[in-house]
Formats: structure tokens, C-alpha cells, sequence
């Protein structure tokens, strides 16, 4: 039991628990309606989920001691490649995603580089990224198109396949209703998005990685001293590359995600999600000195920062408040953080 209680995700979990109750109780009249409702219930798991994705890679990331604020400025660079490939080129929406990708993960390898080479802090570097990105996207966007947004993508070549994969949606909440299929956006209806499978599959993925690979060892000990596990074969400059390379991909993946379900494409897109998703890992119990975390607790952080961002509209409370329990559950965090930290290293 002591074991269990002192595994960084065990505050995120009781996290979840205390807000799923104060929403159930302020956000709702009765069982079904409001913040229990299916529709409730819905919108904060598509808001946990495009969280979530990042907050995985970047959880990876953290506990091996680096950190990526780019992902933001590269969900509306990528988002925007794509758009302006298949609108303005005439390209099919598929190669226009590949293009994008490459985009996104020769990032990662620049920061990786950077990172390693110069020995400046990731913090420095990928800050620098971030505002490259930003307004480099803003500035050949109105250059090539001459506005900030660009839509109809929906009338493209592609775009209906390429929807299944990132932009479709199970629903199996219709009374009566059998479960089917769906490319009307997440948030109209009762449909779960496919933003929902592609976290949890990714969860499921990186908590393998970390805890029943050699590869999660080696990202462990990076965080925790990376000369010593430089010292002991680790490749370190390798891995940190590749855990670059991975927080660009899922910046990646959340702005197709997010292309598909609105069928436009926006210079504004991803901004602050950088800092969403350290919350988020924070919160679910990484240190942000590294070497200690989990990817269950990544899930977990979105999860709360999903509840608590759409669940306040349920609430007497004005949604421009949302910001102000997230805080405080920050700095509750790190303060547990620390004390169970410090109990898990008294009890070996």
C-alpha cells in the first residue's frame, strides 16, 4: 500500500476524484444533466484529449529532464502547412499531412540538436523556436493567402479519408441508437472523438515505453544525472533528440486533429497549449527537475484541466475563472509532488 501511495500519479488521481465531485455537485441539477450530462461528459473529454496527447510526449520529455515550448507555435505552423498545401497547391490533403510531419519532426531534430550541441538550456532554445514559428507562420500565411485562416478545407481532395482517421467520432450515446461512426465534429451531438482513442492508445503506449522497456530506463536516468548515465552507455544526446522529436509529433498530430474537426486552419492555433500541457505533467506528479514521473499521471493532469476548463460552464461561475482553480491546483501539486518525493526516497 505504502508503495502505491508514494507513485507519482496517486495525487493527480485524487485530483480527479475531488473535481469530478465539486463539478458533479455545482455543475449539475441531477444524475444526466449539466456536468454530468453525456454531452458534458463529452466536451471535457475532447478538450482532455488534445491536452492529453501533448502532455504524454511532453511528459516524456520532462522526465528526461528538458522541456518544449514550441509545441505550441507547431500545432498552427503544421496545421497551417497542411492547409495551405491542399488549398492554395491544389495538393491532396494526405501528402500535405506528410509534409507537415516531416516539418514537424525535422523541429524536433533542430531542438534536439541545439539542445545537446550547445548546451543551453532546452528552455532558451525551444523559447527561441516558439517565436520563430509563430511569426514565421503569421507572416508567409498573410504573404501566400493574405488572411490569418483558412478554410473549406472540407471540399478538398483527401479530406474525407484522411477524417477517419483524425477528425471522426464514435457514437453510442443516441437513445435507442446503435453504435456507429461519425465525421460530425466532436462537440455537436453526442459523438466521442477519435482525439479520445488516439490518447488513450498513446497512454497505453508511452506507459509501455516507460516502465517495461529499457528505453523508459534510459529516459529515467537521463533526467536523474545524465552524465552518470552517460557514463553507463546511455545515448543520451540520442534519446534527447528522439524525445524532441516525439513532443513535435504530437504537436503534430493534435493540429490535424484539430483541422479536421473545424475544417479550417488558424496562425492562432496552439497558443499557451505549451504551458497547458507542463501543467498538465506537473500536475499528474513530474518533477520538473526530471527523472521522476509517469505517463498515467500526464492522462490524469489533462484529464483535470479538461474538467475543470469545460466544467465551469455549468457552474454560477463566470468561465473566465477557470484559470484561477488551475493555478492553485498547480502549486498544490508541486507541493505534493515534493512531499511524496521526498517519502518515496525515505522509504528505499
Amino acid at each position: 500500500m505504502r508503495k502505491w501511495l508514494t507513485r507519482p500519479e496517486m495525487g493527480a488521481l485524487g485530483g480527479v476524484i475531488l473535481v469530478w465531485i465539486v463539478l458533479a455537485i455545482t455543475g449539475s441539477s441531477g444524475f444526466g444533466q449539466g456536468f454530468l450530462s453525456l454531452r458534458g461528459t463529452v466536451t471535457y473529454l475532447e478538450v482532455s484529449a488534445q491536452l492529453g496527447i501533448l502532455a504524454l510526449a511532453v511528459s516524456l520529455l520532462m522526465i528526461g529532464g528538458e522541456f518544449d515550448l514550441s509545441i505550441g507555435s507547431l500545432i498552427g505552423a503544421t496545421g497551417m502547412v497542411t492547409a495551405i498545401l491542399a488549398s492554395e497547391a491544389g495538393w491532396s490533403i494526405w501528402p500535405a499531412m506528410g509534409v507537415s510531419l516531416i516539418l514537424a519532426l525535422a523541429t524536433g531534430v533542430v531542438n534536439g540538436i541545439l539542445v545537446v550541441r550547445t548546451k543551453l538550456p532546452s528552455f532558451i532554445i525551444t523559447l527561441a523556436t516558439l517565436f520563430i514559428f509563430r511569426g514565421a507562420t503569421i507572416g508567409l500565411t498573410r504573404l501566400i493567402t493574405d488572411r490569418t485562416v483558412v478554410g473549406g478545407l472540407n471540399n478538398l481532395t483527401g479530406f474525407k479519408s484522411a477524417q477517419v482517421l483524425f477528425g471522426s467520432g464514435i457514437r453510442a450515446f443516441d437513445a435507442g441508437g446503435p453504435i456507429s461512426i461519425t465525421t460530425e465534429p466532436a462537440l455537436i451531438g453526442s459523438s466521442l472523438s477519435i482525439a479520445v482513442i488516439w490518447w488513450l492508445g498513446l497512454a497505453v503506449l508511452a506507459t509501455w515505453v516507460l516502465v517495461r522497456t529499457h528505453v523508459g530506463n534510459w529516459i529515467f536516468g537521463i533526467g536523474g544525472d545524465a552524465n552518470a548515465a552517460r557514463n553507463v552507455g546511455v545515448p543520451v544526446d540520442r534519446m534527447k533528440i528522439a524525445l524532441f522529436m516525439t513532443t513535435a509529433f504530437a504537436a503534430w498530430l493534435v493540429a490535424q486533429i484539430q483541422i479536421m474537426d473545424v475544417r479550417s486552419a488558424d496562425v492562432t492555433r496552439g497558443e499557451l497549449k505549451e504551458f497547458e500541457a507542463i501543467i498538465a505533467v506537473v500536475i499528474g506528479g513530474t518533477l520538473l527537475t526530471g527523472g521522476y514521473g509517469s505517463a498515467v499521471g500526464a492522462v490524469l493532469g489533462a484529464l483535470i484541466f479538461g474538467m475543470v476548463k469545460q466544467g465551469i460552464f455549468f457552474t454560477p461561475l463566470d468561465s473566465d475563472w477557470f484559470r484561477v482553480p488551475v493555478g492553485m491546483m498547480l502549486i498544490i501539486a508541486v507541493l505534493v509532488n515534493n512531499y511524496v518525493r521526498q517519502r518515496a526516497s525515505e522509504s528505499k
